[in-house]
């Protein structure tokens, strides 16, 4: 039996605008999630139970960030959140309003890569398609 949430998160049917990024090498991970923290994408080798985690980190480091930005910084908008773990890192930019890109990757990267190629993603399929309904 497949449910609403299997249907509206399927990784095959709109993985095909996460390639850029996905197809750069020591990327594991990619997914777009709302504001909220909810699955809105994910790739092909992404499962569903690891993109919700990933997800629901995502949504709680970017309103970390979010505080820290309205706190000390000179707004509330932030541009990217990245963590450094061992084995890995973990990038986080908003990819439209009320829309965050999150990639997963291997510890063998060019963060700058990375960075540079999540850029190009957002603009190539624009911020539009990507973007979701801001949560007030």
């Amino acid at each position: 039996m497949t449910t609403q949430a299997d249907e509206t998160t399927h990784a095959d049917g709109n993985s095909w605008m996460l390639e850029l990024i996905s197809g750069v090498r020591g990327v594991r991970h990619v997914v777009v999630l709302t504001s909220d923290g909810l699955l809105k994408v994910r790739t092909d080798n992404t499962p569903l139970d690891v993109a919700d985690k990933v997800s629901a980190a995502c949504a709680g480091l970017a309103a970390l960030g979010v505080g820290m930005s309205r706190e000390f910084g000179t707004g509330d908008t932030i541009r990217q959140v990245v963590v450094e773990f061992e084995g890995g890192f973990l990038f986080v930019r908003g990819a439209g309003d009320g829309s965050r890109l999150a990639v997963v990757t291997e510890a063998t990267i060019d963060p700058a890569l990375i960075a540079q190629q999540m850029q190009a993603q957002v603009l190539m399929i624009g911020e539009r398609t990507l973007g979701t309904d801001a949560l007030a």
